[in-house]
């Protein structure tokens, strides 16, 4: 993430982060929204709450405390991470470029995406 004024410093993710977000998602997605989420502090973060609380159209279904095994993310996670199991990065550049070329070819796999949510026990028949 970049250092925006009111952004959080790399690595770290507050209520103001989760706000744009929600905030992106509503330009390019219109109509009701479904977000599934951990139990992330900043999800439950005052700014987060008032923003829902002023849209009532996006819906949140949040994970149990921790189980990954009912996290669908872990899959992407670990599918990322099998990938780099064999890199050999000179720098924090480096290996961040790959994982982000992970994700990346991620996003070109929905039948990846939806076997992590229905391994999950997601009941998700596509990905729009």
């Amino acid at each position: 993430m970049s250092a925006r004024a009111g952004a959080s410093p790399a690595g770290a993710v507050h209520g103001v982060d989760v706000v744009a977000f929600l905030r992106h998602l509503r330009r390019y997605l219109p109509g009701p929204l479904m977000v599934i989420w951990d139990r992330l502090q900043a999800h439950r973060s005052t700014e987060v709450k008032a923003y829902r609380g002023q849209h009532p159209e996006i819906m949140v279904e949040e994970l149990p405390t921790y189980a990954p095994e009912l996290n669908p993310e872990e899959g992407c996670h670990g599918d990322v991470k099998r990938h780099l199991l064999n890199a050999t990065p000179e720098d924090t550049r480096q290996i961040r470029r790959q994982a982000n070329r992970g994700f990346a070819r991620l996003r070109h796999r929905p039948d990846l995406i939806l076997g992590f949510f229905h391994h999950a026990g997601f009941r998700v028949k596509r990905l729009t």
